[in-house]
């Protein structure tokens, strides 16, 4: 463990600040426990940065991030700020890329049945992990722009054996430390692409046979996250379906207020709310900020500052059971609110 991390805020669009504010109060809550010393230091990235000075991801800025131990982010872009062709702009995906964030963690957990639109679900009940591959599926041809005059356009999904083992890789670890069960999401019946995707995976299972496994189509595996969501552990998944399937996930726990994630590879890790902007509710003090709290105790954890990321969740589920809510959640609860109530449960 290091004796000083260096954290690089990068708070962005819309909702982004109010969050990452509150995330950070978190943090500074738990300094006098933590061994190691958290330092701080915010960067403008973003569709706000775009249109100050014509880049979202300015190069000296990107280059800045990788001397950073970690990298908490709000959220990014904006709707009415868009590329020529139509896209928004994504700056978030650009660091997967380029830092080789391979492994999207989505956790999904249930910290109050009143939150989930299912019927009698208790807290814990659903509790699991979705892993998205992050550097190619259907993202990979997402910057060939075509003609403006073009009459066709195709997006190419790439999968590779080399990302794909080192996805399943972490698949696997992660569910030893959880219960040994990991389900694949594909759609191999039909896609070349997808059944080579499951070849890996059969291949990769071999070495851990500690750990149990499930095959499901992606349409199936919709169902199923409704039906039976208690059944999952693991989920790994290519890129588009993981980005459609933690946003269907996080519905079933109260919405994407609840929902944190982290991108990580071999050097450098981005956490961050899965949630998007929100500029309608931007500085208003009712966005939820326990999924940007929660990303923040997934990089402590990263960091290898365990202590302190089992505090924040312990924190974290006791304001949960005591009914406070912010207004996503049926409440009235503000995001500072919400924030010093996650701070006192640190303390108390």
């Amino acid at each position: 463990m290091k004796s000083v991390y260096r954290i690089a805020l990068l708070p962005g669009d819309g909702i982004g600040p109010d969050v990452v504010a509150e995330a950070v109060k978190v943090l500074r809550a738990l300094e006098p426990q933590i061994p190691s010393k958290l330092e701080y230091e915010e960067l403008a990235v973003g569709a706000g940065e775009y249109l100050r000075s014509g880049d979202p991801l300015p190069p000296p800025t990107f280059d800045r991030l990788s001397g950073f131990d970690a990298i908490l982010l709000g959220a990014m872009g904006l709707p009415a700020v868009r590329w020529p062709d139509g896209t928004e702009m994504t700056p978030q995906i650009d660091l997967r890329e380029k830092l080789d964030l391979f492994c999207g963690l989505r956790p999904i957990r249930l910290y109050h049945g009143s939150h989930s639109p299912l019927k009698d679900k208790q807290k814990g009940e659903i509790d699991f992990l979705i892993i998205r591959e992050n550097t190619e599926g259907l993202f990979f041809s997402r910057l060939n722009k075509p003609a403006p005059d073009a009459t066709e356009v195709r997006d190419i999904m790439r999968i590779s054996r080399e990302r794909s083992e080192r996805l399943f890789v972490s698949a696997f670890e992660q569910a030893r430390n959880r219960r040994k069960h990991v389900t694949l999401v594909d759609k191999a019946n039909v896609l070349p692409s997808m059944a080579f995707f499951r070849r890996i995976f059969d291949e990769v299972s071999e070495r851990y046979s500690d750990v149990k496994t499930e095959r499901a189509y992606v349409d199936a595996a919709s169902l199923y996250l409704v039906q039976r969501p208690h059944s999952f552990d693991v989920i790994v998944t290519e890129n588009m379906f993981g980005d459609i399937l933690s946003d269907l996930a996080a519905g079933l726990v109260g919405g994407m207020g609840m929902a944190p994630s982290a991108d990580v590879g071999p050097k450098h890790g981005v956490f961050q709310p899965s949630h998007g902007t929100a500029p309608d509710i931007a500085g208003k003090g009712i966005a939820n900020p326990v999924a940007t709290i929660l990303s923040a105790a997934m990089m402590l954890e990263w960091l290898g500052i365990h202590a302190a990321a089992k505090r924040i969740e312990s924190a974290v589920s006791k304001v949960m059971e005591d009914g406070h809510r912010t207004s996503d959640l049926g409440g009235n609860v503000s995001t500072e609110q919400m924030g010093d109530l996650i701070v006192s449960a640190l303390n108390g």
